[in-house]
């Protein structure tokens, strides 16, 4: 599970500097708390300009705390973070409401998103703001008129929330036994993750990586009797497998005669043959990608041979 700041429930809503000084302590304590738990509280790179009261912004308002206040919190929003947006995916131009107001590029539409593609993730509202009912119900407005709606948990108690979920990923290792086991109908060559092997983890790109397979774990299973894909498997493959900003894609043609050999995989199940797999998912911050086995098809093994930094850098 996740825990985004709600980077909206700071709207210069505060009276005076002690009434700010007070919501600051009950959030550094939740973000103390998540760390005991061996988790992250993550922020946007933004609140660290936030209006705290009809007059003072973030930068001002912090200077009026105390020293040790002062300086954790510097820390925390310009320097440390984490920052969910180094790791964001919702885009700019994915029209995300709730209660009337544009939620695009704030935690609420991130936390909307991810949630609308399997994630697990939570917001955390400082108090007192207009943003203290939980649920919030965020509609994504879609251009194709087809929108969606998602009830995201504003945590009221982050203690019992954290506690009670599953314990977080800390390494690429543990990334590929829990994609093992909740993603149990696709079929992971035995090496898949090991590409990772040397590098550096990077919790929010773990992440990513599980969005991508629940997506790809989804269209697996949208065939119906006769073979033929379903509406909603119609739906994703339009959404993720196509357009400009596709999740997963071919490799281009220069790649495909460039890269052949890095593309090329030991087929998991069958001695002696190989698996070209130029299709891809992608991550951005880092450049990570999943390489499986296109196109896929009903009643058999959707195969992923790679999951690791991107093959095809020139």
């Amino acid at each position: 599970m996740e825990v985004l700041v709600n980077d909206l429930s700071f709207h210069g809503q505060f009276p005076d500097i002690a009434s700010f000084s007070d919501a600051i302590d009950r959030l550094m304590a939740a973000r103390n708390m998540s760390r005991l738990l061996r988790r992250e509280l993550y922020c946007h790179r933004n609140l660290a300009y936030a209006q705290v009261t009809r007059d003072l912004a973030m930068p001002q308002a912090v200077q009026q705390l105390s020293a040790d206040k002062k300086k954790a919190v510097i820390l925390w929003l310009t320097k440390n973070g984490p920052y969910w947006d180094d790791a964001r995916l919702h885009n700019s131009d994915d029209f995300m409401e709730c209660l009337d107001h544009i939620v695009t590029d704030s935690a609420i539409g991130e936390a909307a998103f991810r949630v609308l593609h399997g994630g697990d993730c939570h917001l955390l509202s400082i108090m007192p703001s207009d943003w203290e009912r939980s649920p919030l119900l965020v509609c994504w407005h879609r251009v194709d008129g087809d929108n969606r709606e998602t009830s995201i948990v504003n945590t009221a108690s982050l203690e019992i929330a954290l506690r009670l979920a599953p314990e977080p990923i800390h390494s690429w290792e543990q990334l590929a036994v829990v994609c093992r086991i909740r993603f149990p109908h696709i079929s992971f060559s035995v090496d898949a993750f090991e590409p990772f092997r040397g590098h550096p983890f990077v919790p929010g790109a773990a992440n990513q990586l599980i969005c991508k397979l629940e997506i790809l774990a989804k269209y697996l299973n949208c065939f119906d009797e006769d073979g033929e894909r379903t509406e909603y498997g119609d739906r994703l493959y339009r959404n993720f497998f196509t357009g400009k900003k596709a999740w997963f894609t071919d490799s281009s043609s220069d790649e495909k005669n460039d890269f052949k050999s890095e593309l090329t995989f030991k087929h998991p199940d069958v001695q002696g043959q190989t698996l070209f797999c130029p299709w891809h998912g992608k991550v951005k911050t880092p450049q990570l990608r999943i390489h499986f086995s296109w196109p896929i098809y009903p009643n058999e093994p959707l195969y992923v041979v790679y999951v690791g930094p991107k093959i095809t850098k020139r």
